[in-house]
């Protein structure tokens, strides 16, 4: 077919990306770990190309950092920068409820809302077991389709990178923790509920709570 080697080889780089941006949430691959398309062309048995641009697919969603010699490194985050992170992600929520959150709703399909109440039930007993690994990604899938009820990929595209990028600072600190059943928060049904009930109030109140807990906890682990 033609062209159906540049298809592979797009397939391939998103699956390069996804793979390695899941060991750099993880912490697998952690700030400041520094490596070349060789060593990744290598660990995964692939030619230079497709590596070399899911790399550059990193370093523009801001998690790598090209370095000199043609080597990457992943990116450090401070706690000042997680700040940022949730003021600057608080600033666009606020914006979606002002103006979008109920037409959101009100066009929303039963099986979108459906779907969204299914990943905050998954992602709010991962938080109550304190299971890390898989709360990771339920809480990037509840907040992607939560936001994807606003029906604009570029505030649902910005708010997941800005996540992606809070998850890379957080998780190394969480990991400190011997136990952390009890200490993540739990509120996304309630989330989901005040939502659908256009209780925009009330949404706002939970989500001003979910960034108060996960400041407070963070500057204690930083401290």
């Amino acid at each position: 077919m033609p062209g159906s080697d540049a298809v592979k080889r797009t397939t391939l780089r998103s699956q390069i990306a996804d793979a390695l941006r899941d060991e750099v949430i993880a912490g697998r691959l952690p700030a400041g770990r520094q490596f070349t398309v060789k060593e990744i062309a290598e660990q995964y048995g692939v030619s230079a190309t497709p590596v070399r641009e899911a790399l550059l697919d990193l370093c523009s969603q801001g998690l790598l950092d090209v370095e000199l010699h043609r080597s990457y490194r992943v990116r450090e985050f401070t706690y000042a920068d997680f700040r940022d992170m949730i003021e600057a992600r608080t600033l666009i929520i606020e914006g979606i409820f002002r103006h979008s959150a109920q037409q959101a709703v009100d066009s929303a399909t039963p099986e979108a809302l459906a779907s969204v109440r299914r990943r905050a039930e998954e992602v709010g007993r991962a938080a109550a077991a304190g299971d890390l690994d898989i709360l990771i990604g339920y809480d990037l899938r509840f907040w992607r389709e939560l936001c994807c009820l606003v029906g604009n990929p570029y505030i649902s595209d910005f708010l997941d990178r800005v996540r992606v990028q809070g998850w890379i600072f957080t998780v190394p600190l969480l990991r400190r923790l011997p136990e952390l059943r009890g200490r993540l928060w739990q509120g996304h049904g309630e989330l989901v509920a005040a939502v659908t009930s256009r209780d925009v109030a009330e949404a706002q109140r939970l989500i001003a709570a979910y960034n108060a807990h996960s400041l407070n906890l963070i500057e204690q682990l930083t401290e």
